[in-house]
C-alpha cells in the first residue's frame, strides 16, 4: 500500500494528521512533562497549525482539477517554508555558544503587551530568553531540529501530492 498512490484527499488528510500529532505531542510535553515553550517554539506551533489547516481544507475540498490541487500544494508549501525558516532560526540560536547570547528574550506575553505585532515578530526572530536552552533530545536531535525535519518533509509531501500526475478513472 503505497501512500504516493493514494488519492489527493487521503494524502492531504495524512498531512493534516501528522501536523495534528506533532502539535499534540508538543502540548503533551508542555502540560505533562513541564517543558515550557519559548517564543520561537510558539511560532513553530503556529506554523504547524497553519499547515494543518491548509492540509485539512485541501482534504475536505478535494479539488478534481489540477490547478486546484496545485494551489493547495503551493499554499501548504509556503506555510511549511515559513516553518522551516523559524525552525532554522531556532536551531541556529541553539547552536550558538552560550556566551554569544543564544537566547530569545523576555516571555512572549510580555513582548505582546509592550510592543506591536511586527516588533514582537522581529524581536523574537532576532533571538534575544530561553530559546538557546536544550531541554529535550531524541536520537541526538533537539526539538527545533525535529521540527525542521518535519517541516521539510511536509513541504515535499505537499508538492509531491499536488503536482503528481493522476490517472483518469
Amino acid at each position: 500500500m503505497n501512500p504516493l498512490r493514494w488519492r489527493f484527499r487521503a494524502q492531504f488528510l495524512l498531512g493534516f494528521l501528522v501536523c495534528a500529532a506533532l502539535l499534540g505531542y508538543a502540548i503533551f510535553l508542555q502540560l505533562k512533562m513541564g517543558l515550557e515553550p519559548c517564543p520561537l517554539c510558539i511560532f513553530q506551533r503556529i506554523a504547524f497549525a497553519a499547515l494543518a489547516l491548509l492540509f485539512l481544507i485541501g482534504a475536505l475540498h478535494g479539488p478534481r482539477d489540477p490547478a486546484g490541487r496545485k494551489t493547495y500544494g503551493v499554499l501548504a508549501f509556503i506555510a511549511a517554508a515559513v516553518g522551516i525558516g523559524i525552525a532554522g532560526r531556532h536551531v541556529y540560536v541553539q547552536l550558538l555558544p552560550q556566551d554569544m547570547g543564544s537566547s530569545c528574550g523576555p516571555p512572549l506575553s510580555f513582548l505582546s503587551e509592550t510592543m506591536g505585532p511586527f516588533e514582537v515578530f522581529r524581536t523574537v526572530l532576532t533571538g534575544t530568553g530561553n530559546c538557546g536552552n536544550i531541554d529535550w533530545q531524541f536520537l541526538g536531535l533537539t526539538m527545533p531540529m525535529w521540527s525542521l525535519v518535519w517541516f521539510a518533509a511536509l513541504a515535499v509531501w505537499a508538492l509531491v501530492t499536488a503536482f503528481r500526475a493522476r490517472r483518469r478513472h
